[in-house]
């Protein structure tokens, strides 16, 4: 019995040591979203590697089989895309600059204005309009796109850059955004001592309130200007010369012709490759912006 139980001994310890080599349930429970968040990134990050691909292949390249190696007409798709009706992309890619960074930055004034003054003051109907704008960021942007088609008829103003700007500066979503951030950063008791010490309500919302809303505007900007860069139903009701047309429009007709004209396609890729290009480096030059405010504010916290 005695050496039975000596045999059995070592099996018994070398079960124990398997036990504890293996990875614990929870850390294999917390793979699964692990993964599930690595085929999202893949399945968004696909498309992307093919436009990047695709742009630098010629046209017999590109329409024979497609392989994920790199071609060899990039540059001659460039000069093609230039060539283009005297450079009309780089006037497209100008008129997308214009649209999203000045309605992005009216957007975020009269969203930082909107969202403090309804996080702070106290009035009747407060709550009311509040829902209002709630509705608006439910309500899909198509359902306004003739009526306000319609009222810029009326201002005389369709087929013009104001038709396209001014649509997009009030942003339902980037005032609901503000006053939800101002509601968390400003502390009432700083407005308050702001005013016991004699400063002007706007005092106290550009030198006091703003600077903590920073990180938050900084959002509602990127949001708004990745919108009204990616926007195509806006400026296709609105406009009808093609000198003002944004990108997305400006390509999609490019894609029309090249129904009739194949070789048109090329231009069409490369140009949504340079498209992309303005996006990735906005969001790495805000996301570095958001880094320096987190470090600036813990030290002075």
């Amino acid at each position: 019995m005695s050496s039975l139980a000596v045999r059995k001994a070592p099996s018994a310890a070398g079960a124990t040591g398997a036990s504890h080599n293996r990875p614990p349930l929870r850390g294999r429970i917390a793979l699964v979203p692990t993964i599930g968040l690595l085929l999202g990134a893949l399945y968004c990050l696909l498309p992307v590697a093919w436009v990047v691909i695709a742009s630098t292949k010629s046209g017999s390249e590109l329409f024979s089989t497609f392989t994920f190696l790199p071609g060899s007409g990039f540059t001659d798709n460039l000069h093609d895309l230039n060539a283009y009706r005297d450079g009309i992309y780089w006037q497209w890619m100008a008129n997308s600059a214009l649209y999203a960074v000045l309605g992005a930055l009216l957007s975020t004034c009269v969203s930082a204005f909107s969202g403090y003054a309804l996080a702070t003051y106290r009035f009747r109907g407060r709550e009311t309009l509040f829902n209002v704008l709630l509705a608006g960021v439910l309500m899909p942007p198509i359902i306004l796109a003739i009526p306000q088609y319609l009222l810029m008829a009326k201002a005389d103003l369709t087929d013009s850059y104001w038709s396209v700007l001014l649509p997009q500066v009030l942003s339902p979503y980037g005032v609901y955004l503000a006053r939800i951030y101002a509601a968390a950063a400003v502390p009432s008791d700083v407005v308050e001592a702001g005013r016991m010490d004699g400063a002007s309500e706007w005092r106290i919302f550009t030198r006091v309130a703003l600077p903590m809303m920073v990180p938050g505007m900084v959002t509602v900007f990127l949001f708004q200007f990745v919108a009204i860069w990616n926007n195509f139903l806006l400026p296709y009701i609105m406009l009808s010369d093609d000198e003002k047309f944004p990108l997305t429009l400006g390509l999609f007709t490019l894609l029309e012709q090249g129904a009739n004209t194949p070789a048109l396609y090329t231009l069409v890729i490369t140009g949504a490759f340079l498209a992309v290009i303005p996006l990735v480096a906005l969001f790495l030059v805000i996301q570095r912006f958001w880094s320096l405010d987190l470090l600036s504010g813990a030290v002075k916290s």
